[in-house]
């Protein structure tokens, strides 16, 4: 896949002159309503025999607008994870753009001329609430209009789950409730984050429980507190286990939030590892127990929960 980084004003010798099908949008999580426009984008490509592109941007919009909050700096979908899921989805030419202020403030007309036409276009494919500016000009019913006949324009319409529209802000509030099984349906796929294994207070091999403690950066979503059925690739290798986004509040208040998972059956040292975790389940919230032997029994049946769950994914 193809990757052209551009910052404004767009240089058109960085372009391509073959015509394009382009698909537009952030694609934050690139989500199941995401990927029916990435499908209608790449079956209209095969149809004209061109090159199926996507038009993204390096960084949130919100950057530009408003004072960031912490949400504003976390991704489902950080770049680089992005730019690999549009790869495998059998996309062509990736035209990342670097979202500043000065590319903000061009009129809708001028978003066209300067980078739909230079982009070769031939359809242009958007959901149906897609903006590309203002949102009551830059609208997906006033593009035919701006495009003035120099390229087709194709609206996806509104996917839904369970009569609601999938979006990347229902995924992010199911993300905070930690409502994992949720998350995974609205992507169409399990969600994963990164980190690297580090020193956490040992605590728990003195219980018969150790765990790889994660670090993960601070620009990835994380589900809210709980318990989960997970996977952590180490090298080329998933290891199943339960996995913990807590604060340990049976063994003191005001701690901070750890990323902790026990690997089923796992012998060995992960200390420096980089790892990619993969969610499946949420099993429990989390429970501040009266003791260390209350904590064990109940990591025992989440033990027993976690293996049955593998069990019945591997028989599927």
């Amino acid at each position: 896949m193809e990757i052209i980084r551009i910052h404004h004003p767009l240089d058109p010798r960085q372009i391509p002159a073959d015509p394009v099908v382009l698909a537009m949008g952030f694609f934050d999580g690139l989500h199941r309503g995401h990927q029916a426009v990435i499908r209608r984008a790449k079956a209209l490509a095969q149809e004209r025999h061109v090159k199926l592109a996507v038009l993204t941007y390096d960084h949130h919009p919100a950057i530009v607008y408003r004072a960031l909050t912490g949400d504003d700096q976390k991704y489902l979908s950080p770049t680089d994870r992005k730019l690999n899921q549009l790869d495998r989805m059998g996309v062509d030419r990736v035209f990342l753009v670097n979202y500043t202020g000065e590319f903000s403030a061009q009129s809708p007309q001028a978003f066209v001329d300067n980078y739909l036409v230079a982009f070769h276009t031939v359809v242009a494919v958007a959901g149906f609430d897609h903006t590309y500016g203002k949102k009551d000009v830059a609208t997906m019913a006033r593009l035919p209009q701006y495009a003035q006949g120099r390229f087709e324009v194709e609206t996806v319409s509104e996917q839904d789950s369970e009569a609601d529209k999938i979006s990347s802000t229902r995924i992010r509030t199911a993300m905070k409730q930690g409502q994992i099984d949720e998350v995974n349906d609205l992507l169409g796929y399990l969600y994963r984050t990164t980190g690297t294994v580090v020193h956490g207070e040992a605590r728990g091999r003195t219980i018969g429980f150790p765990t790889a403690n994660i670090l993960t950066p601070n620009d990835e979503w994380l589900p809210g507190i709980g318990v989960y059925t997970a996977r952590l690739k180490v090298g080329a290798i998933w290891y199943p286990g339960m996995m913990s986004v807590g604060h340990n509040d049976t063994f003191g208040d005001n701690r901070p939030v750890t990323v902790e998972m026990n690997l089923l059956d796992f012998q060995g040292n992960l200390y420096g590892e980089p790892v990619e975790i993969e969610w499946h389940h949420r099993l429990r919230g989390q429970v501040k127990f009266a003791g260390a032997d209350e904590l064990v029994t109940q990591l025992k049946k989440d033990e027993v929960d976690t293996r049955a769950y593998f069990a019945q994914v591997a028989a599927e």
